[in-house]
């Protein structure tokens, strides 16, 4: 998407002026802006709550959170999430009248991607830097995570959540019926073996291995010289895995790096669904319900992310965080 500077402007006015931020956490997210003959308008910012990106964050708030919940921006792309994260700072410190921002309440969260993302003017130099501080073999490295504001996601999209191995049993138990992928009842593992057999043909893969061995290379099976031999690699792991904690790491390092969202895509309703248009928005929101339960398990990083930023303010105000 990218903003203007005018657009960026607007942007962050809008959220400065909304009293529901006032003493309040604010995450800033990616995904679409909604818009009216083109642009931003107050009528299309009202839908803002309503986005699916910010929707799905706020479904993964932790269970046990009642009092003064976050609020949720979509902002667009990653470098606006990034630009609108400095641009809030910047005009609350030129007027403060005319914001009800807590700058030290504000944080933000983008997608890792495989594309590195330079940030300037912060503590970490980019997107691979806030990663490699703050997961350590996949899971959340809660010593660090208290220093960060700009979170990155520690698999490679938001989606790559919905279908990681712990989400099976909410497609299997779907109350409008099991969604359907490729023709069939969904069955994650299809998925991932349908993502391995892509890897040799993700051009971005190619172009960013090395990255991507980086953010896997505690999967020490997996030969990351070449996208062959690292779809050969994974697949011979898989396969001779003892147990389901080695084949869950397999699919979790897979998740880190091999993009997700045209299989996401490709998951569908069944026939006994009503409303098809809302189905993959739904979906989503279920699997925040079932995120918004894991806050203490450092695997899942999204409902860490938020029980983090809710210790880090409860310390600021100087409360117990129990």
């Amino acid at each position: 998407m990218s903003f203007t500077q005018k657009e960026l402007k607007e942007h962050c006015q809008y959220i400065l002026r909304q009293r529901r931020i006032k003493n309040k956490i604010v995450v800033l997210c990616e995904g679409q802006i909604p818009k009216n003959d083109g642009r931003p308008s107050p009528q299309s910012y009202g839908k803002m709550e309503t986005m699916p990106d910010a929707n799905f964050y706020k479904a993964c708030v932790p269970k046990w959170w009642k009092q003064k919940l976050p609020e949720f921006f979509n902002c667009g792309d990653r470098q606006d999430v990034i630009d609108t994260y400095f641009a809030l700072s910047e005009l609350h410190a030129e007027d403060s009248t005319k914001s009800y921002l807590t700058p030290e309440k504000l944080f933000a969260i983008v997608d890792l991607d495989l594309q590195v993302k330079t940030i300037d003017n912060y503590n970490y130099t980019d997107t691979d830097a806030i990663f490699g501080n703050l997961y350590y073999k996949g899971k959340v490295n809660d010593k660090n995570a208290i220093n960060h504001r700009i979170w990155v996601t520690g698999l490679i999209y938001k989606e790559a959540y919905f279908i990681a191995p712990e989400i099976q049993p909410i497609f299997d138990n779907y109350l409008s019926g099991t969604p359907i992928y490729n023709g069939n009842p969904i069955v994650l593992e299809k998925i991932y073996m349908d993502m391995v057999d892509g890897i040799g043909s993700d051009i971005a893969l190619q172009e960013n291995l090395q990255t991507a061995s980086k953010r896997i290379s505690y999967c020490a099976g997996l030969d990351c010289t070449g996208v062959d031999k690292l779809q050969d690699s994974w697949k011979t792991e898989f396969q001779n895995a003892q147990d389901e904690t080695s084949k869950n790491q397999l699919i979790y390092a897979l998740l880190t790096i091999k993009q997700v969202k045209e299989y996401w895509n490709q998951i569908q309703p069944s026939d006994d669904w009503v409303h098809p248009k809302t189905f993959r928005d739904q979906l989503s929101l279920e699997i925040g319900r079932f995120y918004s339960a894991q806050s203490s398990d450092t695997r899942y990083h999204i409902p860490v992310f938020l029980k983090t930023v809710y210790e880090e303010d409860c310390q600021q105000r100087g409360y117990d965080n129990d």
